[in-house]
């Protein structure tokens, strides 16, 4: 019942930006803490950024803060990631993930995962 779709994701210099999107069906999206999680290839997915249900705290991972910025609007169903000064480095997976518990920084504190968008940048 529950479907997150991300999109947004493609090929982007370092120094450039890009936003990705999260679309959510299926849950009252304004009860859901947001979070987007990404993974590089061949490395376990890793910790982005989380959103609470107003969007009243908000929580970066050190690698991402001061560029990435999270944001969400509760009227379209949707969760944003604007991602600033690029680097290769951020190249991975980007996925879109909700948890209903608590804002959180794991895996296993989220319950509903997208099918994740690619984001590549070139040197």
């Amino acid at each position: 019942q529950v479907q997150l779709v991300e999109s947004g994701g493609g090929l982007v210099q370092a120094g450039g930006s890009l936003r990705v999107s999260c679309a959510g069906s299926g849950l009252t999206f304004s009860s859901y803490v947001m979070g987007w999680f990404r993974q590089p290839p061949g490395k376990e997915r890793e910790f982005v950024a989380a959103i609470s249900w107003n969007g009243g705290r908000l929580y970066y991972a050190d690698s991402v803060k001061g560029r990435f910025t999270i944001s969400r609007d509760n009227a379209k169903n949707t969760v944003y990631l604007q991602m600033n000064r690029l680097k290769p480095e951020d190249t991975a997976v980007y996925y879109c993930a909700a948890t209903r518990v608590r804002l959180g920084v794991g895996e296993y504190e989220y319950d509903y995962w997208g099918q994740g968008t690619q984001v590549t940048v070139s040197s």
